[in-house]
C-alpha cells in the first residue's frame, strides 16, 4: 500500500511547494547510518555507510525538481577522525566512492570540496580532487562535499588565511586587527562565494549542529527528523522544504 501512496504523497507535496519561497542552499548532516545498520539487523555496519552513500546521489537528483542550488553534505567530522583505523579506511573509500559518482555522466552537478583536507591521508585528498576537478565547468547544482570539516577549524583557517594575504600585501603588523572583518573574514572561509545555508536538515533525532558551519548557519532554519540517512525519502525531503516555506524568517531582527 505505501508504495501506491509515497508517490501519490509525493506529488501532493510538488504541487504545494509551488510558487511557495523555497531554500537555494540546503545543508543536510547525513546522521545515522551506523543506528540505522544495527537496527535493521545488519552486522557489518559498513552496510550502513554504503547505503547512506547512494543516498547522496538520490537527494541529489530529487533536488533537480526543486529551485535548490547549493546542497552542503557533512560527511566527515575532524572528530570522526579519531575513530578506529579501520573505520577509517572505509569511511575515505565510500567518500570517494561519493565524488567519483557525483562526478560521472549521470550528473550535471559542480562538486566542490570543504574542509581542511591536509587533515586526510595524502593519497585521500589527492582522489578527491582528481574526481572532482573535472566537474568546476558544469552548470547544475553546485554539491559541497564536507570532509575532515570542523566549524571552528574553519574559522580558525580563515583568520589565518586572512592575515596571510594581508601580511603579503604588506600590511603593518598594528593594521591587522582592523583588518578582521565579518566581510573579510567571509572571502576565506571554504564556503566563500556562495550564499549561506537557508534549511538544515538533520537526520537520525539528534538535535545540535555539531560544530557544522557555524559561521554560515548564523541565521539557517534548521529542520530535524527521526529518520535515519539511509532510510530518508524524497518526501522527508520534500516535507522539510514545505516547512521551510512555512517560517519567518528575520535574521536575528
Amino acid at each position: 500500500m505505501s508504495r501506491l501512496l509515497y508517490p501519490l504523497y509525493e506529488a501532493r507535496l510538488l504541487r504545494e511547494l509551488k510558487g511557495l519561497r523555497q531554500p537555494k542552499h540546503i545543508a543536510i548532516m547525513a546522521d545515522g547510518n551506523r543506528r540505522w545498520a544495527r537496527e535493521a539487523g545488519h552486522a557489518d555496519i559498513s552496510h550502513g555507510h554504503r547505503v547512506g552513500a547512494k543516498k547522496i546521489g538520490e537527494v541529489v537528483h530529487w533536488c533537480d525538481e526543486t529551485e535548490v542550488e547549493v546542497i552542503t553534505v557533512y560527511l566527515l567530522s575532524t572528530e570522526n577522525l579519531s575513530r578506529e583505523a579501520a573505520e577509517l579506511t572505509l569511511l575515505f573509500g565510500i567518500i570517494g566512492d561519493v565524488v567519483d559518482e557525483l562526478s560521472g555522466e549521470d550528473y550535471t552537478c559542480r562538486v566542490r570540496l570543504v574542509g581542511h583536507l591536509e587533515l586526510l591521508p595524502p593519497e585521500v585528498a589527492s582522489r578527491l580532487r582528481t574526481s572532482a576537478a573535472p566537474t568546476r565547468e558544469r552548470t547544475g547544482i553546485t554539491v559541497n562535499i564536507a570532509v575532515g570539516y570542523g566549524g571552528r577549524q574553519e574559522i580558525v583557517d580563515a583568520v589565518r588565511d586572512l592575515i596571510d594575504e594581508e601580511i603579503a600585501a604588506g600590511t603593518p603588523a598594528t593594521d591587522l586587527a582592523a583588518k578582521v572583518t565579518a566581510d573579510s573574514l567571509s572571502t576565506h572561509l571554504y564556503t566563500s562565494g556562495q550564499p549561506d545555508p537557508d534549511l538544515v536538515i538533520r537526520t537520525s533525532g539528534e538535535q545540535r549542529l555539531s560544530g557544522f558551519l557555524l559561521w554560515q548557519a548564523a541565521y539557517s532554519e534548521i529542520w530535524f527528523t527521526d529518520t535515519y540517512w539511509p532510510a530518508f525519502r524524497r518526501l522527508d525531503l520534500l516535507r522539510a522544504l514545505r516547512e521551510y516555506s512555512r517560517r519567518s524568517r528575520r535574521f536575528g531582527k
